[in-house]
């Protein structure tokens, strides 16, 4: 395809953008000379900014309030050949088709593809046993890409790492004769969480002459636990609520391990290479099959059954019945 300028749209939360970097990244290996957009929420702009595959970011927040005739336009301004419909909003779908992009790709899952896209790739995410960024990826076969890509494939992918410095009162924290530990209890209610008390237990049973613990999230899921962790473990920094995204990620580029349910921090370690540990359920589609994090040192740990329960019930028990113990062994066996 020569030199194609190719938009790559995706404008839901952090970890499924993660997850969609490895698409720039394939584009790149396949057409070198390629431009690369990618359009999404400017709340993960850095997430996208931190690629150095992708050529330019698009606020879909920012432009959405214009009219379709005006979006319209500034789709064929912006002289796209390719769109790939990564997260499928219908409302893209038409603008693009209107605007008359060349080539239009989306799954066949969304009806409304069949009639806004002229490229469609046969799939479903929801029943599927592939892993998202595999999905993502299959995204490409009418450009080209004619095999699956395997999961030991994808971290090279990625072309992530921080480009914003780490603040000086955060530095100053780490000590450089600690694994430094980054503890992400909350998820802001996007999937099954193990719950505080289970970290806390956790806390208790890392020595604290080997590992520097940091509790990370809003100020909101601090709240939550603040009293207790100051009162229990005043050696643990509490950061929940001091920082940006682009903090974070400048953080979690400079600590050593990550432990989180599925979100997007617990992908940011993966894809920086950290130590990441993931605690998953084992129901369909939030199981690590789908979710789990992608990298050289990124591995998770679920219960070993099937279960639907808590999407009646609301509770996971089967996230709260991993024990802090295997956890701790987990994360001391890797890091001894």
């Amino acid at each position: 395809m020569g030199s194609p300028r190719v938009l790559i749209s995706r404008t839901d939360s952090l970890g499924d953008v993660l997850l969609t970097l490895p698409v720039a990244g394939m584009i790149r290996c396949m057409m070198p000379s390629a431009e690369i957009l990618f359009m999404g929420m400017d709340y993960t702009r850095p997430i996208a900014t931190s690629c150095v595959h992708i050529d330019r970011f698009i606020d879909w927040g920012q432009i959405s309030n214009r009219s379709d005739p005006e979006l319209v336009g500034f789709f064929r301004e912006m002289k796209v050949d390719v769109i790939l419909h990564v997260f499928p909003v219908r409302r893209i779908a038409l603008l693009a088709r209107k605007a008359s992009v060349p080539i239009r790709v989306g799954a066949s899952g969304r009806s409304f593809h069949y009639y806004t896209c002229n490229r469609l790739v046969p799939m479903t995410r929801r029943r599927s046993d592939l892993h998202e960024a595999q999905l993502n990826l299959k995204l490409l076969r009418p450009l080209g890409l004619t095999r699956m890509t395997g999961l030991d494939e994808i971290p090279s992918l990625y072309g992530f790492s921080p480009t914003f410095p780490l603040r000086e009162d955060l530095a100053s924290m780490l000590d450089t004769e600690k694994f430094r530990l980054i503890l992400h209890p909350g998820s802001r209610g996007s999937t099954r969480e193990w719950g505080w008390h289970n970290f806390a237990d956790l806390i208790g049973l890392l020595p604290g002459e080997r590992y520097e613990i940091f509790i990370t999230g809003t100020r909101k899921e601090g709240d939550a636990f603040r009293d207790e962790l100051h009162e229990r473990f005043p050696q643990v920094h509490d950061l929940t609520g001091t920082m940006s995204l682009e903090d974070l990620i400048a953080f979690i580029g400079s600590a050593d391990g990550l432990i989180a349910a599925s979100t997007g921090p617990l992908h940011i370690a993966a894809a920086l290479g950290k130590r990441a540990i993931g605690l998953y359920p084992p129901i369909r589609p939030m199981h690590p099959g789908r979710w789990a994090p992608i990298g050289e040192k990124a591995g998770f740990i679920v219960e070993n059954k099937r279960c639907s329960r808590c999407r009646r019930e609301g509770r996971c028990l089967c996230m709260e019945r991993i024990n802090p113990t295997r956890v701790a062994g987990v994360l001391m066996k890797d890091t001894a």
